[in-house]
Formats: structure tokens, C-alpha cells, sequence
């Protein structure tokens, strides 16, 4: 079950046990009006914590423009990518993916910023409308010396300016993001190596995309088009029986179960963090009765979605 991850618990996870003055980071760094944007040196922080070198498949709720500097595997829906010497991965909440380093010695810098940070009123731009962060593209780019220098020089520019006194540092962060984001555009993608998976493990990676792009619901006109097992053996070309035992075999549980459970999850997100009526938040769920929602969410959690919300 992935489970969502948002800048807070980012930072939770960051800091493991250690006193990282987390309070810090989300106080002193995030502003309501500005969005959150951090930028990190990989070897100082990120891998001070061991328990951190492998990153899970987890939906979270913020952009992650990494730097790598390191033999690191890469795994996003059915693709496999070694980055072997440096690269550089722009992450999105809908994509799931993780990423593993293949040896210790681990270089390099991330940033991490908010949809707010990078919000059409700042820009001018709707940032899921990019090109890098459409769901079928690729996202992960080998880097030669010159533009992991060229690159790096600009997060070096990042971390040097969030720690200024200039009063438009944020506008000119955003431009450095957003140039990062261009110089990505412009690479070639890391080219996927042979199988190194099963056919059931790509099936089963393969379904979870399928069913994560349609995560997060931001607008109450917003419909996920994919909900029962059949939409997602139809959409994956294969006969619903495989689906159901390719993900009993990879997951322990049935296409069904997994697609409640994270229904499920987004109802929760839905109930507790917006201010809209039962009857919209079953509408974006798929339901076309808000009876049936009720049924479907007090089955999975015991309550009705009335009382869950209060």
C-alpha cells in the first residue's frame, strides 16, 4: 500500500530520530502566499540518515528536481534506468517511482518545492501542463561532466540565494527552478535497459500508474475515468483474470481490493483537507449516487464519510 507523503512528512522522514529543527524548515522556510521550496546537499543530508538510501513507492505531495551524482537504479512504472555515473530525475506527485544507489559513494544536490512555489499567479505557466511532467515522459536524464557542472552551478546559485536577504530572492528562485526545468526538457532520456523484470512485475508496475495518474483530485469537476478492474484490464490490453492474478501473485491482493483501499485513501484526503459536499467528492470518485459512495466508504472504514469528516 503506498502512502502519501507530504512536505511535513518529507521532512519527518529526512530527519529520522536526529533533531533537524523541523519546525525550521517549515516555519522559517514556507510561506502561504510564497508555496515551500528547500534545496539540499545530498551528501550532508540526505545520506547522513542509512535507513534513507533506498526511497519507496510512496505518493507525494511535492516536486523533487535531483542531482545525482552516484551509480543509482531508478524504477518507475514498467521502466527500469541505471543511472551510472550522474544524472538528473524531476519527480512529480503523480508519478510514483524509487530510486536505489548501487554503491556508496553518493553525491550531488535536490531541491523540493510545493505546487504554490511554481503556481500559475508566480509564473505565468500551469506546471503540470510542462512537457516533463506529463505522465507518459520520461524523467530521468544521464548527465555528461559539462552539464552535471552546468546544472550544479545553478543549485549552488539556489542555495546561495535562499540564504540572502534580497528582497525578490523567491522570484528569482523560481527562475532557477524553472530554468532546471528547461535544461531538462531539452535532454535526451536515459535509454531503458533490457528486462530485468518479469512480465507480472511490469504488469503490476503498469497498473499502479495507471491507477496513481489519476491521483491527486484537485477539483471538484475532476473524475477518475478508471475505477473498476475491467477499465484497467481493457486499458491495458490484457484479459481482467490475468490482471487479477498477476496482482494476486505481485501484491497479495486482488484488483479490486487495491483499488478500494486507494479510493479509499483519496475519500479520506477529500473529507478532511477540502470543503467540498459529500455528493461532489463521490462525483470525483467515480460514484454517480452518493449513496453508493456512503456504502462504499463506511464498508472500507466503518464510517460514513459524515462522521469520518468530523
Amino acid at each position: 500500500m503506498m502512502h502519501t507523503i507530504d512536505i511535513k512528512e518529507f521532512y519527518k522522514e529526512m530527519c529520522g530520530n536526529s533533531n533537524c529543527q523541523l519546525d525550521y524548515f517549515l516555519d522559517q522556510k514556507n510561506n502561504t502566499d510564497l508555496g515551500h521550496f528547500n534545496v539540499f546537499d545530498i551528501a550532508k543530508f540526505y545520506y547522513c540518515n542509512p535507513k534513507k538510501s533506498e526511497m519507496t513507492y510512496n505518493r507525494r505531495l511535492y516536486y523533487k528536481i535531483s542531482l545525482i551524482k552516484g551509480s543509482n537504479l531508478v524504477e518507475y512504472a514498467d521502466k527500469t534506468v541505471l543511472i551510472e555515473k550522474q544524472g538528473i530525475l524531476f519527480a512529480t506527485p503523480k508519478i510514483p517511482y524509487r530510486y536505489t544507489p548501487q554503491n556508496s559513494e553518493q553525491g550531488g544536490c535536490f531541491c523540493v518545492f510545493t505546487k504554490d512555489f511554481l503556481s500559475k499567479l508566480h509564473t505565468g505557466i500551469l506546471l503540470d501542463d510542462l512537457p516533463i511532467y506529463q505522465p507518459n515522459t520520461d524523467f530521468v536524464f544521464e548527465l555528461t561532466d559539462e552539464q552535471f557542472a552546468e546544472i550544479e552551478a545553478i543549485f549552488k546559485k539556489m542555495d546561495a540565494e535562499l540564504s540572502s536577504d534580497y528582497l525578490y530572492k523567491y522570484d528569482l528562485l523560481r527562475n532557477y527552478v524553472l530554468e532546471l526545468i528547461h535544461l531538462g526538457q531539452k535532454l535526451k532520456p536515459v535509454q531503458t535497459p533490457g528486462p530485468v523484470t518479469n512480465a507480472a512485475s511490469r504488469i503490476s508496475a503498469l497498473f499502479i500508474e495507471l491507477l496513481e495518474r489519476q491521483f491527486p483530485i484537485e477539483s471538484d469537476v475532476q473524475k477518475i475515468q478508471l475505477k473498476t478492474p475491467l477499465d484497467f484490464a481493457s486499458t491495458l490490453g490484457i484479459h481482467i483474470n490475468h490482471l487479477n492474478k498477476v496482482l494476486k501473485e505481485t501484491t497479495g491482493r486482488s484488483t479490486t481490493e487495491i483499488i478500494n483501499s486507494r479510493l479509499a485513501e483519496e475519500a479520506k484526503i477529500l473529507l478532511k483537507q477540502t470543503q467540498w459536499n459529500i455528493s461532489e467528492i463521490a462525483f470525483a470518485l467515480g460514484f454517480d449516487e452518493v449513496a453508493h459512495f456512503s456504502n462504499f466508504f463506511k464498508k472500507q472504514t466503518s464510517l460514513s464519510p459524515l462522521k469520518y469528516r468530523n
